[in-house]
């Protein structure tokens, strides 16, 4: 059985069964039958009957916010996902055509050559727990519409998300065998992606959003397969706020890329550098900030703050905080404003005289915790923020554009933003470099990612 325990009191919220390994070899042969009639349904139908799956998304918004506080802790005051999922599909449906537009070589009296995005087949989305709406129609919308088929394979803490999706994509006229939520445990989804029942692969694509282990886990399952794959794994985004930053807008966006959704966010803010004519005063306002979260139950509309996903996760956290402050880092958040931190439900705190040799500063939180370091200059700020095996995303504070994207030519990372942070725009590619992963979602990119080019050279008679 897959259970989901919910971190709000620990009790079993959900529990599934997990597919038998014939019936789900026999769902996936079904999902590749049927992918051919749907590649070859008209794009604008594909768009269409998406985006109706999105639209039925949202309606079903009231009762969604309420299961996420139950499955993994947010709470209901933020609303759900909606407003990033529309977003994100929105834009990849208008972006289809630009996409999936076949690229003219030739076109003469005697050829006419051209490269053609074709379909991979079947594409597994391995979806996480932390936006689980919102990261799975990063690839579950594009594949879709490019003429995948797409087997969904929703985390265990949140195994309500899939059945919800299943549900407005079939609504919308989606049939099952091209959209399938699937219950797999780790052992029968290694099994599916290497399977070849046939003397051919099953899954043709896999997105993997998860940890850096899960990824090493699924690379491993697709040796000798030459299955495609796309994997955003682990993060330790940095910010870095300049001399010239607006002050209170860096410690504002910073603090709440760091805390929000109880840190567990892909591309939350893990450490901060700040140049030392600004570091005192940057410290006073994000722990006035902090000071004024109310950590408690997410059914709660005055809860600012939600326990984590599970008490294992809240340790992991704990840990770090613990061993920096007997390194001899500063804690500022007093314990006593946060009496009920125990089991998922983990208090927030800022950390001073950090340094990377410890754990809260090199290897990733995904918590309520954030380090801050002085810096001397921009050689410094760089030196450390590529100190790190990850590269997500990294936040610069400044008013000079040409300064922060010199300083961010020089980041190992996937995305550099400027004066935001803790956002992903569906215009851009979303990606990462060392061990956040390979590959690229969302952008035309994503739809190069989730496809395979196919060449034709006609010769005309």
């Amino acid at each position: 059985m897959i259970k989901c325990i919910s971190p709000i009191d620990g009790s079993i919220y959900a529990e599934r069964e997990v597919m038998s390994q014939e019936d789900a070899v026999i769902a996936v042969t079904r999902s590749q039958a049927a992918q051919r009639a749907w590649a070859q349904t008209p794009l604008e139908t594909r768009i269409d009957l998406v985006m109706k799956a999105v639209e039925n998304l949202g309606a079903m918004n009231d009762d969604i916010v309420p299961e996420l506080a139950w499955q993994m802790g947010r709470p209901i005051r933020y609303g759900g996902e909606f407003g990033g999922v529309n977003e994100r599909a929105s834009h990849m449906a208008k972006i289809a055509q630009e996409g999936l537009t076949p690229t003219t070589v030739e076109d003469s009296e005697k050829f006419h050559r051209m490269i053609k995005r074709v379909p991979h087949g079947v594409v597994l989305v391995i979806a996480p727990w932390n936006y689980p709406y919102m990261t799975a129609i990063n690839t579950v919308v594009p594949a879709l519409i490019a003429g995948n088929a797409v087997i969904l394979k929703h985390a265990s803490q949140t195994p309500l998300v899939g059945e919800r999706m299943a549900k407005a994509f079939e609504d919308a006229g989606i049939w099952p065998d091209i959209f399938r939520n699937v219950f797999w445990d780790h052992q029968l989804t290694s099994h599916m992606i290497n399977a070849r029942p046939l003397n051919y692969r099953v899954i043709d694509y896999v997105n993997f959003t998860g940890s850096v282990q899960g990824g090493k886990s699924i690379e491993k399952a697709a040796v000798g397969n030459f299955t495609g794959l796309g994997l955003e794994l682990g993060g330790k985004d940095p910010g870095y706020v300049m001399e010239d930053a607006n002050l209170d807008a860096a410690v504002d966006t910073l603090i709440d890329g760091a805390m929000f959704n109880s840190g567990q966010c892909c591309c939350g803010i893990e450490r901060i550098y700040v140049a030392e004519p600004l570091f005192d005063a940057f410290v006073e306002k994000a722990v006035n900030i902090v000071n004024g979260y109310k950590l408690g139950n997410p059914l709660d509309p005055d809860t600012t703050l939600g326990p984590m996903a599970q008490t294992r996760f809240a340790d992991t956290v704990r840990s770090q905080t613990a061993e920096a402050i007997a390194a001899g880092a500063k804690a500022h958040i007093d314990p006593a404003l946060f009496p009920n931190d125990s089991g998922a439900y983990l208090m927030p705190q800022i950390l001073t005289n950090v340094t990377h040799d410890m754990r809260v500063m090199r290897e990733e939180s995904f918590g309520p915790v954030v380090g801050i370091m002085p810096v001397k200059d921009d050689h410094e700020a760089v030196d450390l923020m590529n100190d790190s095996p990850y590269g997500l995303t990294a936040s610069l504070w400044t008013e000079d554009r040409a300064r922060a994207e010199a300083i961010g030519d020089q980041i190992d990372t996937g995305t550099v933003f400027q004066n935001r942070a803790d956002y992903l725009d569906p215009a851009l590619c979303w990606t990462g470099c060392k061990d956040t992963g390979r590959g690229g979602g969302l952008s035309v990119i994503g739809y190069h990612n989730l496809t395979r080019p196919k060449s034709y050279h006609l010769k005309k008679a």
